[in-house]
């Protein structure tokens, strides 16, 4: 029996929803399902409508991104979970690609390359991530920056028994801090060097709207977790 998983989408007020959500829909892999979370939106729930008998949508109390998706990693039946942020695309063998990659390593927590795209869709930057020489420096980089795009992340849900749920405390950097974390408990994080994701660049992007707030919380991030990182990164003989 092939392993489902679970495709979250977390929605705040976001005109391109349809979009990853046919994206989500289109995948070559048969067992999926699909939940979409809306997190109090008041704008474009019409755009859901086409789809809602095919999806599972949820609705909550607005909360952040961080309480949408675990509501939705919550209310789950997947084996494996994969988040995609509603204004971005999964390639058609994004999820087949992936799964087979970590059945493979029998991973925990892996991420891909993406490609960048503008707010017609059109791939502006082909092939994008972090790419480092050794694990060390894969877990030194994490003390300055976070070099995994997160709607490329896919994780066995037994990962949250072992790292817990995202911080909801957190507004922007809720993937960053859970990243450190895993790598804290021991998980190994493997990269699968392929573009899966189309990962939007726009005007009205978070990452772009409140640069100020997430710039604070990347410094608390990194204040945190800083030394213990290090300490991680002298100890990883590869």
């Amino acid at each position: 029996m092939l392993p489902r998983v679970t495709i979250v989408i977390p929605f705040y007020n976001d005109p391109y929803v349809e979009q990853a959500i046919s994206s989500a829909l289109g995948q070559t892999y048969p067992n999926l399902e699909v939940i979409v979370v809306d997190d109090g939106s008041t704008l474009y729930q019409d755009r859901i409508n086409p789809f809602v008998s095919r999806v599972h949508y949820l609705g909550k109390a607005n909360g952040g991104t961080a309480s949408a998706i675990n509501h939705g990693v919550r209310m789950s039946s997947g084996d494996y979970i994969a988040w995609l942020s509603s204004d971005d695309l999964f390639y058609p063998h994004k999820i087949a690609r992936q799964l087979a990659f970590m059945q493979q390593y029998n991973s925990l927590l892996s991420f891909t390359a993406f490609d960048q795209i503008n707010e017609l869709g059109h791939v502006t930057a082909h092939a994008q991530a972090a790419r480092y020489p050794s694990q060390s420096d894969f877990i030194r980089a994490f003390a300055t920056c976070d070099p995994i795009n997160g709607c490329t992340v896919m994780f066995r849900k037994e990962l949250v028994a072992r790292v817990g749920l995202f911080d909801e405390s957190l507004r922007y950097t809720q993937d960053y801090e859970y990243w450190i974390r895993a790598l804290l408990c021991g998980v190994n994080i493997h990269f699968l060097d392929e573009p899966l994701t189309k990962y939007r660049w726009h005007d009205q992007m978070g990452t772009m709207r409140y640069q100020p707030h997430i710039l604070a919380e990347v410094q608390a991030v990194q204040n945190t977790f800083r030394h213990r990182l290090e300490a991680l990164a002298l100890a990883t003989p590869y």
